[in-house]
């Protein structure tokens, strides 16, 4: 269980790098565009490995019920936001809102069992994760909010000396 939550953490950080790339990408070329490339690439990738290691199973895309052939929908929908919003708001808080709202359906999903799961009881615990990523949420953006208040301002004498006094701009 111990290795699955770790490649779960680094999927997470390969998310964020992703995020990161496209969103400069999409920039450059347009939000669809990017998004279309990374699902090209994901195509042909999934396919090898699809070809050279995906195991036989009983059922196919063809006769598992329709409703689960939705969740690739989502991708697209996630794709094309995190591309959108990244160089508007930065991966950190475009990251950590997904995170949020990952839990907060999550955590919905797990208490009512929906779409198959098996019904898990909601808890203070999972409460309290899901506050603290709130909280994350909104301390990151407080931190952005205050870093952009400082590079709005107008450049004065005064500014200027303030900012070379401060201890952590002097090295």
């Amino acid at each position: 269980m111990t290795l699955i939550i770790l490649l779960a953490i680094a999927s997470g950080m390969a998310l964020s790098a992703q995020a990161a790339i496209n969103g400069q990408l999409g920039e450059k070329v347009g939000v669809i565009e990017s998004s279309l490339l990374t699902f090209s690439m994901g195509t042909v990738i999934t396919g090898l490995l699809i070809f050279f290691f995906e195991p036989s199973y009983d059922a196919t895309l063809l006769t598992v019920p329709k409703w689960q052939l939705a969740g690739a929908l989502f991708g697209i929908i996630y794709m094309i936001v995190m591309v959108a919003a990244v160089p508007k708001v930065g991966v950190a808080i475009a990251t950590v809102a997904t995170i949020l709202g990952q839990m907060i359906m999550s955590l919905v999903i797990d208490t009512q069992g929906w779409l198959g799961n098996a019904p898990i009881e909601l808890n203070y615990w999972r409460i309290a994760a899901m506050v603290c990523i709130a909280c994350a949420l909104v301390c990151i953006y407080l931190a952005n909010a205050q870093t952009q208040k400082v590079l709005e301002a107008p450049v004065t004498k005064e500014n200027m000396t303030n900012l070379i006094k401060d201890p952590k701009y002097v090295s």
